[in-house]
Formats: structure tokens, sequence, C-alpha cells
């Protein structure tokens, strides 16, 4: 008899189980587990979609939870000038999931919208290259952040795979411009990558595939010696976010549903609050002396509330590398060149004990 209760015990386990992973055909979204705050613990609540699932976190469930969030950003996003680029849109919305459903320029925009949001609430200014489904020309989306003298550029994307062999493949991305070795490659861009890339692939559950550590990737590995029109032409730190590939199935589920769309949103929001937060080194510009003929001193302050780490300083004389010395007590970086009279370019590199870069600094100096 007791054997007989276990066999049907296990056998109905068994039918549970499978039921559990076998879903109507019909789109439909399932609370598996509503949140629950008790004693100040909040639990997570599941959602099913399909053939899908994702994980709300508290903060997405709870009001007075994502407010307390955004207010402990605020102070590092209040003022900060943000430019947002939903990617496509109007005319060019041919990139679609395999089976229509997903259409890649809607699902940008409505990511950006909420992580528009998110950013006024914490205080930021923002700009938008779109607010609807509009045509926007490549160029001119970073023709209107420059005029806007904006602090950051962020383009929303999701990537897709070049054939349907492959749409098992699935993971989250994003792009800074240039790499280590190139002139023009901009360590801070970098900075901003890591920290969107670890929240947003962390919130959607993601890993950032076999081609990067971290997630972070240099647009040069896809056009080389160009990269992407949008963070070439774009004056200030800018980075593009691939979220995830619209032509994988269990994406395709989730990408259509709004809530999850304010998730993604949520996870670009953290890692752009973790950034600031990490603080940005700031370089002044002191002053130029003659020690002695044909020789030229150069005083920097260089700070941050974190502290300055030393070994990351490059400083460049039209493009040289030259030696220098820093002064950690007095915040003061010095340097001495021999160089002709007329207009020159200097360029400093350097970050805190955090790991941040300071933003791009190149200075014109004459020397009479």
């Amino acid at each position: 008899m007791i054997k007989k209760s276990l066999y049907y015990s296990l056998a109905l386990i068994i039918v549970l189980v499978f039921s559990w992973g076998c879903t109507s055909t019909e789109p439909q979204i399932n609370e598996e587990q509503k949140i629950v705050k008790e004693q100040n613990v909040y639990y997570v609540t599941y959602k099913k979609v399909e053939n899908a699932y994702y994980e709300m976190p508290p903060e997405m469930t709870d009001i007075e939870a994502r407010n307390k969030e955004v207010n402990e950003f605020a102070p590092y996003l209040r003022g900060k000038k943000i430019f947002i680029d939903p990617g496509h849109g109007g005319d060019d919305r041919k990139n679609k999931s395999y089976t229509g459903k997903i259409i890649e320029a809607d699902v940008n925009l409505r990511v950006s919208l909420y992580l528009r949001d998110f950013l006024v609430q914490a205080g930021a200014t923002v700009y938008m290259s779109r607010i609807s489904d509009q045509t926007v020309d490549l160029k001119y989306r970073s023709t209107m952040a420059n005029k806007n003298k904006i602090d950051l550029f962020i383009s929303v994307h999701h990537n897709a795979v070049p054939n349907i062999t492959r749409s098992w493949m699935n993971y989250t991305s994003t792009y800074y411009h240039a790499k280590p070795e190139n002139w023009e490659y901009e360590p801070c861009e970098k900075d901003v990558a890591k920290f969107i890339q670890r929240d947003l692939a962390f919130f959607m559950g993601n890993s950032g595939g076999l081609g990067s550590f971290d997630g972070t990737y240099s647009d040069y590995e896809i056009y080389p010696g160009e990269g992407f029109s949008v963070l070439r032409e774009t004056i200030a730190p800018a980075v593009l976010v691939e979220c995830a590939f619209h032509t994988n199935s269990m994406e395709e589920a989730r990408l259509g549903v709004e809530e999850f769309n304010q998730l993604q949103a949520w996870g670009i929001f953290r890692g752009l609050g973790r950034y600031y937060r990490a603080g940005i080194p700031t370089i002044e510009y002191s002053n130029q002396t003659t020690p002695k003929k044909g020789i030229v001193e150069f005083q920097f302050r260089l700070s941050d509330m974190n502290g300055i780490l030393p070994k990351t300083i490059e400083v460049f004389f039209d493009s040289t590398l030259v030696p220098h010395t820093f002064l950690p007590e007095l915040d003061q970086l010095k340097f001495s060149v021999a160089a002709p009279l007329g207009e020159h370019e200097i360029r400093i590199i350097v970050a805190n004990k955090n790991g941040n870069y300071a933003l791009p600094y190149y200075k014109k100096v004459i020397i009479n």
C-alpha cells in the first residue's frame, strides 16, 4: 500500500513537472509567484511567457522600492545631459524576428522611452533621436547629439543572426568605439560599456557571448577601422547596446512584453547610475613656464574624490607619449618638453582608484 501511494505521488510529480514545461500556443503571461513583502524581505516575481520566462526584481514590482533606488542614483545623474538613440525606425523597419512578431525598431523605441523616464526621474536631462516611429538619418543622430553638447550618447538596438540555422544564438553585448591600440580609442567609453553591460545582462539573465569575457566589444570587430557611425561621429562618449537577439525564439517571446522592455531599460539605467557613482576624474590646466630656453614645463591638476590611480596616467604631446611626474598629495601632474614655437596639442589619460577613466581630454597650447 505504501509502495502504491509512493508510485502515485511520483506520477503526480512527473505530470506536474511536465505541465510546468508545457505552455499554450497563445501568447500569455502567468505570474508564478507574486511578490511578498514581509519583515522588509522582498521575493522575486517569476513570469512565464510562452516558452520563456523572466524574473522581476522587487524594485520593478514595488514602486516604493524602485523610487528608493532611483533616488540613490539621483545625486550622480542629476544635471547630466544624456542622448538616447532608439535604433532604426520609420522607413527602416526591415529587421524582424523570423515569425515577424517582433520588429526591432519598435522594441528599441519602447526600451528607450522607459530608459528616458527613469533618467528624467533621477534628474538627468534627456534628448532623443526619435520618440515615435519616424525616419532619422544615421549621421543626423550624431549631429543632434553634438549640437546639444551632451555628456553621454547611448544607442539602443537588438541583434539578429544571419540565417535561421543559428536562431539558437542569444546574448547581450555593448559596443564602444575603436580598440586600445588606436589613437581614437577612449577608455572612458569602455568604462560606460562595462557598467551598462553588467547590469543589463544581469537583469535579462543573458550571457555576454563567447567573443568577450565581459560582454563588451569594440565596434571595429564589426567594421574594422571604421566602427559604427553613431559612435564614430558623436563627440561625447558613446556606446551602442545590443540588448539581445530578436531572432531567438525565447527572446522573441519576451521582447513583445512591455513589462520586460521596462526591465531592460532598468538594467541600462542601473548601469549608468553605477558608472557615475564610481566617479570620473577631472583634469584642469594650471600653467606653463619656460625654465630654460627651448624647454617648456606644463602643470595640470588631476583630481577625484576616490583618488587618482597613478599607474594609469599617460601624457601625449603632439601624439607622442612623454614622461611625467605626479604628486598625489598636491593632485599635481608635471611634465617638460622641448618643442618649437607655435600651436601644439596635449592629451591626458587617467583613471581613478575605482578604475573609471576621465572624459576625453585634449588641450591646444601655444608656445611663444
